[in-house]
């Protein structure tokens, strides 16, 4: 399974399921952002790092999910299988947050 699947799941059950938008984030001049910046209704604003199933972020991309969480910001650090993705829904539903 490639991280274009993982990263397709998450967009359309984003937008099934929760009604906010899983757009991907691109941030030239600073390597290691993650992937998805996920926006939900009522202003909640998730980041979310994709992978291949069985791939772990690089040191770089954990060092800014540490950035982002000390400004307070909600990361996700690695979704990898739909599993994951489903989890990630379930707890966005559920009010509550998972930061890797």
């Amino acid at each position: 399974m490639l991280e274009k699947t993982v990263e397709a799941r998450l967009r359309r059950l984003v937008r099934e399921r929760l009604g906010g938008r899983a757009y991907k984030f691109e941030s030239p001049g600073t390597a290691g952002m993650p992937d998805r910046l996920v926006c939900l209704p009522g202003g909640r604003v998730v980041f979310v790092e994709t992978k291949q199933p069985g791939k772990t972020p690089r040191p770089l991309q954990k060092k800014r999910h540490a950035e982002l969480r000390e400004l307070g910001c909600e990361v996700w650090g690695c979704i990898d299988t739909p599993e994951k993705v489903d989890k990630f829904i379930a707890d966005i539903l559920r009010g509550g947050s998972h930061e890797v």
